[in-house]
């Protein structure tokens, strides 16, 4: 890991965090029917996890329903993804029935392991300092080492941009 100041549209960040090479935190989390999933379960394939703020809001719904929406692409090209937020299991699983999500959408209500990843921290939005997650996403080879690390992403278009990157075909 190493320290590092990072600058996005409205945001300022400076936090510890992860770089390509770098060993991906293990966690395991409760999903969103409270059972435990950890990242080691998909060791031997390519993971994308995504950090988002909070379950059921307008950015975080669009990036769900992207990432829902690409799923088949992604995991035909051998990608599986988590969501992670600090939301309760119970929340989750209105989010993941509301919005038909076919992912898992894991809870991290102590920030351990938003923290561990550098998504959580303190950042400046349009003026104030505030503590609070940090909309990342990352992408974890076959051998649990950190391939991508996306900080402060956009709700919208964030997921035509890492199929862009990942080299799929836009949805």
């Amino acid at each position: 890991m190493r320290l590092r100041r990072a600058y996005g549209y409205g945001v300022n960040v400076t936090d510890s965090r992860l770089s390509p090479g770098d060993a991906a935190p293990e966690f395991t989390l409760p999903d969103a029917d409270g059972k435990p999933v950890s990242l080691a379960d998909y060791r031997g394939q390519r993971v994308v996890v995504y950090f988002y703020p909070a379950a059921m809001t307008p950015g975080c719904t669009t990036q769900a329903c992207d990432f829902r929406d690409s799923l088949a692409s992604l995991q035909g090209a051998g990608y599986a993804v988590l969501g992670v937020s600090p939301d309760a299991p119970d929340k989750l699983a209105q989010f993941r029935e509301r919005d038909h999500l076919t992912f898992p959408l894991l809870s991290d209500a102590d920030r351990t392991t938003l923290e561990a990843y550098g998504a959580y921290g303190e950042k400046k939005l349009y003026g104030k300092v505030v503590q609070g997650v940090i909309r990342s996403t990352f992408v974890i080879d076959a051998d649990g080492k950190v391939e991508k690390a996306m900080y402060n992403v956009k709700a919208t278009g964030h997921v035509a941009k890492l199929r862009r990157d990942l080299g799929l075909d836009a949805a």
